[in-house]
């Protein structure tokens, strides 16, 4: 297994043992805010953060980063984020390559030419498409793996 997949399924067996904690703490439509929380619920939620943050050091920068970027975006672009994540567990190992090189190609394009690309992407040849990657997955290889966004 490699780095992201292990990743993936950390936070998706965390988000299922705090779910699954939280629904056995209290019914569905009865959860308040944090403040009124009980301490063994709050345990519940913050120790696998605290037990992944402890155990790697090198990680915390990027975990803050991007606990900071979750928390600044608007409802509809975590919904977003979600979404495309499913869709990246459900990916094959080479589609999973586009999808990162791809990413990390638009990472610095403006709307209207992340558009541009879309669109030629859809109309390259399998043969196209992989000469394409093979022009630009390698500049993404020494990128980190994208990370899945925090459940929230």
């Amino acid at each position: 297994m490699n780095k992201t997949n292990i990743r993936l399924s950390f936070l998706l067996a965390l988000g299922l043992l705090c779910g699954n904690a939280l629904a056995q703490a209290a019914p569905a439509g009865n959860l308040p805010e944090w403040d009124k929380l009980t301490p063994q619920q709050r345990e519940t939620l913050i120790s696998p953060m605290r037990d992944r943050w402890n155990s790697s050091p090198e990680e915390r920068a990027r975990m803050f980063e991007h606990a900071n970027r979750w928390k600044s975006m608007t409802p509809e672009q975590r919904q977003q984020a979600r979404k495309g994540m499913r869709r990246f567990e459900h990916m094959g190992p080479e589609q999973r390559r586009e999808a990162r090189a791809l990413f990390f190609k638009m990472r610095g394009m403006t709307p209207e030419q992340r558009q541009q690309l879309r669109n030629q992407w859809g109309k390259m040849t399998p043969e196209q498409r992989r000469e394409w990657m093979d022009k630009n997955a390698s500049k993404q290889d020494d990128m980190p793996p994208i990370p899945p966004p925090p459940r929230n």
